[in-house]
């Protein structure tokens, strides 16, 4: 059972997949960063300086009165039920970035792909050996006269 566990767990699928999940954290970091400390910050400016990360609706009165102080988001959903759709739409914003950048990667693969498996031209066929033979007879025969 032990051999049957190593030859599954050094599988280069596996290896490969391992890999893929810890590059696609470390991307997670970098597009979350990208758009918490990039895009938000520039489409707040653009709507008259909204701090995206700040837009909530009060659920109950602990975070209503919590919110009329000024707190941010984080304090205000530990004083009591909030619904915070400012980060929904950072969330999103990541969504379509990481589905974005990886429908562009998919593409360029599938264009590599198709360049590899283009066959190449393949040389013309020789013609059958009856048409070789009658074209020989043709050719004897014009000489003859």
């Amino acid at each position: 059972m032990l051999q049957e566990f190593k030859e599954f767990a050094l599988k280069g699928n596996v290896v490969d997949l391992a890999i893929g999940v810890i590059i696609g954290g470390a991307f997670g970091k970098i597009v979350d960063s990208l758009v918490a400390d990039v895009i938000m910050p520039i489409i707040g400016a653009i709507t008259g300086g909204i701090d995206f990360s700040n837009l909530m609706l009060s659920l109950s009165a602990g975070a209503t009165k919590a919110m009329q102080t000024g707190i941010g988001y984080a304090k205000v959903k530990e004083a009591g039920a909030v619904l915070g759709y400012g980060q929904f739409l950072t969330v999103v914003v990541n969504f379509i970035i990481i589905a974005w950048v990886l429908f562009m990667v998919v593409k360029a693969m599938n264009k590599m792909k198709k360049a590899e498996a283009a066959p190449a031209p393949a040389a013309p066929e020789a013609p059958p050996a009856d048409i070789s033979l009658l074209t020989e007879i043709r050719d004897l025969l014009a000489k003859k006269k």
